[in-house]
């Protein structure tokens, strides 16, 4: 009403986050994403890769959830006993219903240790692993790029407002 402008509740009229929030922003997606795939993804990819020779067995699927992230468990017969195991991180089938018919690799000395026979390639697992260790590296990039804006833009600061030539 007296003519003012208004501006953002920052007070500097921009939006975002800047240099220096997106190079924090990008360095943390990529060391977590980089944390994903070497701490979680390639080991669920191996364990799965290490019951490939592990004791058959037809099992049905005793409680299903999001089985990629280990919440799937397994009901099947070993050694003449009922076991009821969880599928490791990595396990595919979380569409299957409860009851559903499935085939599963175990360790003869411990079945508690079991993956579907499907994943037993590690596939899933690995997948999910090389699309997290990408991504991370393209935030590792990106963060790289934010660098280089920020040490140009202080830079151009140091300099002033030079006289173009």
């Amino acid at each position: 009403m007296d003519g003012t402008v208004n501006e953002s509740a920052s007070g500097s009229g921009q939006s975002g986050l800047g240099p220096r929030g997106s190079l924090v922003m990008s360095l943390t997606l990529a060391l977590l994403l980089g944390m994903l795939s070497a701490l979680v993804m390639f080991p669920a990819a191996e364990h799965l890769r290490s019951l490939r020779n592990g004791e058959r067995a037809d099992a049905t699927l005793h409680t299903s959830g999001s089985c990629m992230i280990g919440h799937c468990r397994v009901e099947f017969e070993a050694d003449g006993r009922t076991v009821v195991a969880d599928l490791p991180t990595g396990s595919g089938g979380g569409k299957q219903s409860v009851g559903a018919a499935l085939t599963v690799r175990y360790q003869a000395d411990d079945p508690q240790v079991v993956a579907r026979e499907a994943d037993v390639g590690g596939g899933g697992a690995a997948l999910l692993a090389w699309i997290s260790g990408g991504t991370a590296l393209l935030f590792l990039i990106l963060s790289a790029v934010a660098a280089v804006f920020l040490v140009r833009q202080r830079r151009a600061a140091a300099d002033g407002p030079g006289i173009p030539v």
